[in-house]
């Protein structure tokens, strides 16, 4: 018997289940901006926190004036995004720290943002300030002292370039001396549409004393690029966005009474940044320009300007200088059709610094004359635009003449020859070929043979010189191999010199070697496990080592090496100390080897 009760609460819940599915999806597409506040009231000794939030990102931020309040620190922002169950999550925060400068009640007024071009705003709230409180109740969390203390900067050499004129950006990433950074991850690398983009690599991370906002501050470069805009107008710069692991110092103590840390991770961006790219100036501009950008010299060469036909040379047409030398055209060489000339190989000399590009680039033709006489190589311009100064400039090469000594005159030359030659007889008299021999006197010529000569014999018997010492080697090998102990010692520490042997080379300098350290550490297990071990947690990696039975001590040893490390990069160690990790390192690693 068919049970409709049942039946229809399936299709009731089935209608409610889609009308969700429906409303998620509508939600999803809704914009949202607010602004959200730490708490509706405070004491005059307390802070008050302010975010912006929206659901998609925006342009023209344009946050209130915060009448009444001090903004201690901000703005800082955060970006998240995640796909859960084929739906994508995105959220994008501008935070500000406040201090009340009196009481009273005040209004923090509306933010406003663009979105899909479109502006929307927050809607204004009220805070109360109040006396003085004994215990301020604002303890900072560790994630409110990250936002504070932790800060990515995109830094611009020049926001208004002229189109193909060179400008870096250099990412900067500040952190307070109040906090530490443990690790941290790209989560979106920018890809730099209308420019062309070349990576200027950072060999080593170094920490550098800097300010930030009038606050010391400490900073690691962590990116530079050189950018070519190819399109005139307001061009934007994609963000860059890092997941950041941080310490945050707490009030708790341990046993020893050494202070504790509190770890959060954190989502930073160098937010996209705005350049406006002025077009080339079309007054003056020369007819052959050919889009080439910066200061340059131009020559135009010959390996030889003397030679005979069928004979070859060589003609180099080259530019070199500063500016964008990978994007333009050489000019051709424009040739007498009587010289035959191949197809030109094109040689690039060009390195790429903070400057830009520099170098030189050069077509070179190979010439062959086929007759005899002189042919002229026109003069070449070349024309490019200075942006130091704004105007074109117009080089020019000097003539070559090249000169065909000998060989064939062409048709037109050998009809005129023959036009003005007269024929003349030729008299012969009986002793014409009285220089010719007619008795040769020809002697043998002795030929010595291999066969049967000392080098022969020398030859013939140094085969069997060889079997004493093809027997000795033998006898060593077996010796060696039979040595399985021995063996094992002496694989292990080979191994353990070939992956340190970059951090020998930075012991004394402190950001280098433990980054070459760890490098050696997880590139040795990369190669004994075949996994990416960058990829892995110390957990993880200590499970790894586990199952593979290493002993605790050796696990704990390379963990303890690991740490060592990534606290070296904030925190400061001594010569000694860094010989203390290389021996420790040499050592655990040729255990490891033993038991793998």
């Amino acid at each position: 018997m068919v049970d409709f009760k049942s039946i229809t609460k399936l299709g009731l819940l089935i209608t409610i289940f889609l009308s969700s599915i429906l409303m998620m999806g509508q939600d999803s597409d809704t914009v949202t901006f607010e602004m959200k506040l730490s708490k509706p009231k405070l004491g005059l000794n307390e802070r008050l926190r302010v975010d912006f939030i929206m659901n998609r990102d925006g342009d023209n931020f344009n946050p209130p004036d915060f009448t009444g309040f001090k903004v201690v620190m901000g703005p800082s922002q955060s970006i998240s995004s995640s796909w859960i169950n084929g739906v994508r999550s995105y959220s994008k925060s501008y935070s500000y720290t406040l201090a009340p400068t009196s009481r009273g009640k005040f209004t923090i007024k509306q933010a406003s943002i663009v979105i899909g071009g479109e502006t929307y705003k927050s809607l204004a709230k009220e805070v109360e300030v109040t006396a003085a409180v004994d215990k301020p109740s604002d303890q900072m969390t560790a994630d409110d002292v990250a936002d504070e203390n932790l800060h990515l900067v995109a830094e611009i050499s020049k926001t208004n370039p002229y189109l193909n004129e060179a400008i870096t950006v250099i990412y900067k990433l500040y952190v307070s001396p109040n906090i530490s950074v443990s690790n941290y991850q790209p989560l979106d690398n920018p890809t730099y549409n209308n420019f062309w983009s070349q990576d200027i690599k950072v060999n080593a991370l170094s920490a550098q004393n800097g300010t930030y906002k009038g606050k010391p501050y400490r900073y690691v470069i962590l990116k530079r690029v050189v950018l070519y805009p190819q399109k005139s107008g307001k061009l934007d710069i994609e963000p860059l966005s890092l997941d950041v692991t941080v310490d945050v110092p707490s009030n708790r103590r341990n046993f020893f009474g050494q202070r504790m840390y509190d770890q959060t991770n954190k989502t930073v961006s160098a937010g996209k940044r705005t350049i406006n790219v002025k077009p080339l100036p079309l007054e003056n501009q020369p007819a052959d320009f050919n889009g080439a950008v910066g200061d340059f010299d131009f020559a135009v060469t010959t390996s030889k300007t003397s030679l005979n036909a069928s004979e070859s040379l060589q003609a180099t047409v080259e530019v070199s200088g500063k500016g964008n030398l990978k994007l333009f055209k050489l000019p051709e060489l424009e040739l007498p059709s009587a010289l035959e000339v191949y197809e030109p190989e094109f040689t690039e000399g060009v390195r790429t610094t903070l400057a830009g590009m520099q170098g030189k680039v050069s077509n070179q033709y190979t010439i062959v004359p086929s007759f005899r006489g002189k042919y002229p190589i026109s003069p070449l311009n070349f024309s490019y635009f200075n942006p130091s100064t704004g105007k074109y400039t117009t080089l020019t090469s000097d003539e070559i003449v090249i000169n065909v000594l000998e060989g064939p005159l062409s048709a037109s030359a050998n009809a005129e020859q023959n036009s003005n030659n007269q024929k003349q007889s030729i008299i012969t008299s009986g002793d014409q070929f009285n220089f010719i021999k007619l008795n040769p006197d020809l002697t043998s010529k002795s030929v010595s043979y291999f066969f049967g000569s000392t080098s022969f014999y020398i030859w013939l018997l140094c085969p069997l010189l060889l079997i004493p010492l093809a027997i000795v080697f033998r006898k060593r090998r077996d010796s060696l191999a039979g040595d399985v102990v021995g063996n094992k010692i002496r694989k292990a520490n080979k191994l353990a010199r070939k992956y340190l042997s970059a951090a020998k080379k930075e012991l004394g300098n402190k950001e280098s070697f433990y980054v070459a350290l760890e490098r050696a550490l997880h590139n040795y297990l990369k190669a004994k496990l075949k996994i990416e071990t960058s990829e892995f947690s110390k957990d993880k990696i200590t499970e790894l080592l586990t199952e593979k039975q290493i002993d605790d001590a050796t696990v704990n040893s390379f963990i303890d090496l690991l740490k060592n490390c990534e606290s070296a990069r904030y925190s400061p160690f001594s010569n000694v100390q860094m010989q203390a990790d290389y021996d420790k390192a040499s050592e655990v690693i040729s255990k490891m080897d033993k038991q793998l």
